[in-house]
């Protein structure tokens, strides 16, 4: 157990662990002592001079943020000779500080307009004329003016600390003095934004929001990120329907306030004019607009007919629809359409780590395990690439608690810079080198163990066999692709298994079966593309619904399609990575479409399908009812909290690994979002090493 030690603060005895700094030990107390260059979590800068106190027997006034607390200390925060250094620390930013607040895109969310306020002159006395720099374009996402910089360096620190980029640095000196970018004039970073969201002034600002609105003219929504499977919380600010940024200020989430490039600016395909608002019907050949009433009529017509005559359905689901809507489609299938057909795009082995694990409970880590945990071991992934947030987490775990992290790949990433040990292999034959970390792994106390695509299957069983035999705490993280990849598998997206992992009696066909069957009669695509990159359905006489955001290849080979709303636009629960579930809430709107759940409740009233009423809060106390370890407490996610889904086996043996595929996306790519995005196809940055062709 840590040393306590018991100090005086403003009148108050607090007690904390030793080597804790006064302004967090004030924190504790409820005392906010006023900063601009500290920032929680990274190091002490102590360059601005504004967290100043008054400590008795010590002659000057010292700086909180790079004071450790003492036992016997006795500290001031407001007394006279405080207030007035802060004063004078507020006169001196303001020298050159432009009087732009007006204009400036962090009115009314500024740090130095709080503390002018709260302890600023009424006057200056500096007459000079302002030292004035131009704005500076860094990339299409990031905007620099350095008159309003204060240079706190906390840009500088979460960059180079949190994410190990070191993409901004210092030049000149005195007056002159700026912030600027690792590459001349411009970025060549992860282009995540946290260097915007941390600025305590305008100094930083986004290329998605720059001028548009002021925080009070917005409504905010909390949502999860609909790109990668890591289930980063987003607050969406909405005015008018459409949402202008995204961030997570208030650290509501599992995320924190970080978000990727993805999470933060890529947003904007929610609006893109390629959106399809209103449903398409095949005519003549062509596909042309229709009404709703005439779109759902004529799908559940073909559907009707084919049951009439014992047709052969195949289903294909989504990895970015609610759980709700994943469990109602199912359900769908399986009850209304009679049918196991049903499958997805699979991205990691999860099945087969739920067999092996069979009948054990707390071996599936979180994501703050990874924050928590001893010792780290990734397989077969480049974290900083496909999973940021997962990344970050393990990066802070080694700053502030100095964890041990093991890595085998097949090639360089990230992780390389901190690693205890860094291994090559090729993939799939990550397991295979384990041997050789045996020693190193034994001595650490407990353990997370990530692993991607390349390991499935068998290699899966004897990388829970090798956890097995080291003799400590070992938990799981298997790595999957996109938002609900995890949600989709839980929720019985699979031909042989139903919700929770249970077996059914007569398995169907799974994704490329379907894709080779000649026979089928009807198609039903919700939410995905099987026909990217010029594939094709060999049954070329099946109906063929889709629902969908946009006319990507497979909603062109449609024969009705459906708009469809985005994780953004609607209500429900998704389960991240690590099993985590979160709700998210709608946000904006875009006329013309809806929800999967309510696409299928539609159509499961015109067919005559009784599978329960068809709202995301009712769906989601039958899934609490019958889904295993999905009974998770409300209050939790009501809160905006993530509650860990905890499945446990038995799973069957046939996990149909040779059909799991990664889609290999990186922070810039996102699938079928990540093309209609502009924000995202407009950066240069290059991906990692791993994916350079």
């Amino acid at each position: 157990m840590a040393k306590m030690v018991t100090f005086t603060i403003d009148g108050r005895q607090v007690t904390v662990p030793a080597g804790t700094l006064v302004i967090d030990a004030a924190k504790q107390a409820g005392i906010d002592i006023p900063a601009f260059c500290y920032y929680e979590g990274f190091s002490v800068q102590a360059a601005c001079r504004m967290c100043l106190v008054e400590v008795e027997k010590m002659p000057k006034l010292q700086p909180s943020c790079a004071l450790p607390a003492a036992d016997g200390m006795v500290v001031h925060t407001e007394t006279p000779k405080v207030v007035e250094a802060r004063k004078s620390t507020i006169e001196f930013l303001l020298t050159n500080h432009p009087l732009d607040c007006p204009v400036c895109d962090k009115g009314g969310e500024c740090e130095l307009q709080d503390m002018t306020f709260r302890y600023g002159l009424g006057e200056s006395r500096f007459l000079e004329i302002k030292h004035h720099a131009g704005e500076k374009q860094w990339s299409p996402l990031v905007f620099y003016d350095p008159a309003r910089c204060i240079l706190c360096y906390r840009c500088i620190r979460v960059c180079d600390e949190g994410l190990g980029m070191a993409a901004l640095g210092l030049s000149y000196r005195g007056v002159a003095a700026e912030i600027i970018p690792n590459k001349g004039d411009h970025l060549e970073c992860d282009e995540c934004g946290w260097c915007i969201d941390v600025c305590p002034v305008g100094a930083l600002t986004s290329g998605t929001y720059r001028y548009k609105s002021r925080p009070w003219e917005m409504n905010y929504v909390p949502a999860i990120c609909t790109h990668c499977s890591n289930g980063c919380k987003t607050t969406l600010s909405v005015r008018n329907g459409e949402i202008l940024r995204a961030n997570n200020r208030d650290r509501s989430g599992i995320n924190g306030e970080f978000l990727c490039v993805k999470g933060r600016f890529g947003f904007d395909f929610v609006h893109s004019q390629e959106r399809l608002q209103s449903p398409l019907v095949r005519r003549d050949g062509r596909l042309e607009p229709a009404s709703w009433g005439e779109a759902l009529k004529v799908a559940a017509g073909r559907v009707r007919e084919a049951i009439g005559r014992n047709g052969k359905f195949a289903v294909i689901g989504s990895t970015r629809t609610t759980n709700e809507e994943n469990y109602y489609l199912q359900k769908f299938a399986r009850q209304g359409l009679r049918t196991n057909n049903i499958d997805h795009h699979r991205s990691g082995d999860f099945i087969t780590l739920v067999d092996a694990l069979t009948g054990r409970t707390g071996a599936l880590a979180t994501v703050n395990d990874l924050y928590t945990c001893d010792a780290a071991l990734v397989l077969g992934s480049d974290l900083a690439q496909q999973h940021p947030l997962l990344a970050v987490q393990l990066r802070a775990n080694w700053r502030h608690h100095r964890a041990a992290v093991y890595v085998v790949t097949p090639g360089p990433v990230r992780e390389d810079q901190y690693a205890a040990r860094s291994l090559r292999a090729e993939a799939g034959s990550e397991v295979e080198r384990l041997e050789e970390l045996r020693e190193q792994l034994k001595a650490r106390k407990n353990l997370v163990v990530l692993y991607g695509a390349s390991v499935k299957g068998e290699a899966v069983r004897r990388l829970v066999a090798f956890g097995d035999s080291l003799g400590i705490a070992v938990k799981y993280v298997c790595l999957v692709d996109y938002a609900n990849s995890r949600g989709a598998l839980d929720m019985g997206l699979l031909p042989h298994l139903a919700p929770g992992y249970r077996p059914v009696e007569i398995p169907g066909m799974h994704l490329d079966a379907m894709m080779a069957a000649p026979d089928l009669d009807v198609i039903w695509v919700v939410g995905a593309n099987p026909l990217e990159g010029g594939r094709e359905f060999a049954a070329k006489d099946a109906f063929v619904i889709v629902h969908e955001l946009f006319l990507t290849e497979t909603a062109q080979r449609a024969d009705v399609v459906l708009p469809a709303m985005s994780l953004y636009e609607k209500n429900g629960t998704a389960t991240n990575v690590c099993g985590e579930v979160q709700r998210t809430k709608a946000g904006p709107k875009v006329m013309g479409t809806k929800s999967d759940l309510d696409i299928l409740g539609l159509l499961a009233a015109q067919l005559g399908f009784d599978l329960g009423v068809p709202s995301h809060e009712k769906v989601f106390e039958e899934i609490r009812r019958t889904v295993r370890g999905y009974s998770v407490p409300l209050p939790v996610l009501a809160t905006g909290g993530a509650a860990q889904a905890a499945p446990c086996g038995p799973a069957p043996v046939d996990a149909q690994a040779e059909l799991v595929r990664p889609s290999d996306d990186t922070l810039f790519t996102s699938g079928t979002l990540g093309k209609y995005s502009k924000r995202l196809t407009q950066v240069m940055e290059a991906p990692g090493r791993l994916f350079q062709p």
